[in-house]
């Protein structure tokens, strides 16, 4: 397994660049899922994601798992990190309000942390990490306001716990990640790939065949979901955990809550509080204290395409 870098300014950046492309896809959902359901809607962007990294997998040439154990650890990391969070946390979504789930997908980080030290020799808890994912979920709970935790346990307990459970299948699929020796990016379209038959037969079981009639906004929508949020922010992910590892890539993911407001008072005209911009100073504080601390030589290099 390749050890991870000490991150940079620049990876710290790539990192806000996915979770503002992932903010993104909220507003694009919600304008797709009224014309195709839930299902194909999963199963049409993961395709699209697919084939818009096929090309360049091609040209470089697919790397396939060599072993039988390496295929069954990609199969379930594709599982993991696409096919059952993509459809346990849009279930939940459907009974449990915007802010809960947040909430919720915040505590990744906490567990992302805590299986790092466990399961890898070289992305270990320290002081300023775990003050890191600290002030990024203290960010979360400046959005969602204090009264999302009166929330937990009084709504729809089966939706939080799909969403908490969506939330812990991130966490398990990228301490995988780093356990295949398959560079990112064609790693990121084998998963893609594998995930997309899953869900098309998923949706062909729950909802039949896909209807044609979508209208110009909703194939606009489903389209900028497949390209930028699928493909381009699913190979961002891969990249970036193997370089600079899953702990410190897992705080970033506390933007995403905050960027969704940022674009709603950008798209939609919504006012900008104070308490947006503490979460946003929060988030960020905790993405650069994460990587203070002695930087260790690596022998090993990262994997790159």
């Amino acid at each position: 397994m390749n050890r991870i870098q000490h991150a940079t300014v620049a990876d710290l950046l790539l990192v806000a660049l996915a979770a503002l492309i992932w903010a993104s896809a909220f507003t694009a959902i919600k304008v797709a899922v009224v014309e195709t359901g839930p299902y194909w809607l999963a199963a049409i962007r993961v395709t699209i994601g697919f084939l818009v990294l096929l090309p360049y997998a091609l040209w470089k040439g697919f790397i396939f798992p060599s072993q039988p154990k390496m295929w069954l650890l990609f199969i379930g990391m594709s599982f993991l990190y696409v096919v059952i969070p993509f459809l346990l946390i849009s279930w939940a979504e459907l009974s449990i309000d915007a802010g809960i789930t947040s909430l919720l997908m915040g505590t990744g980080p906490f567990f992302a942390l805590i299986g790092s030290h466990v399961f890898t020799n070289d992305d270990k808890l320290t002081p300023m990490k775990a003050m890191g994912v600290a002030l990024g979920f203290c960010g979360v709970l400046t959005i969602v306001g204090v009264d999302a935790l009166s929330g937990l346990g009084r709504s729809n307990l089966l939706a939080q716990l799909a969403c908490f459970m969506g939330s812990m299948c991130y966490v398990a699929a990228g301490l995988l990640i780093r356990k295949i020796d398959i560079p990112p990016g064609r790693l990121a379209c084998l998963a893609l790939g594998v995930s997309s038959f899953a869900l098309i037969a998923i949706a062909l079981v729950a909802d039949g065949a896909p209807t044609l009639d979508i209208s110009g906004e909703g194939m606009f929508a489903l389209v900028y979901l497949g390209l930028l949020p699928t493909g381009f922010a699913y190979l961002l992910r891969f990249y970036l955990i193997r370089k600079i590892g899953y702990s410190t890539f897992a705080i970033g993911l506390n933007l995403i809550p905050v960027f969704g407001i940022f674009l709603g008072v950008w798209l939609l005209g919504e006012p900008l509080s104070l308490r947006i911009v503490l979460a946003l100073a929060l988030v960020v504080c905790g993405l650069f204290i994460s990587r203070l601390g002695p930087k260790k030589n690596q022998t090993e290099a990262v994997a790159h395409d």
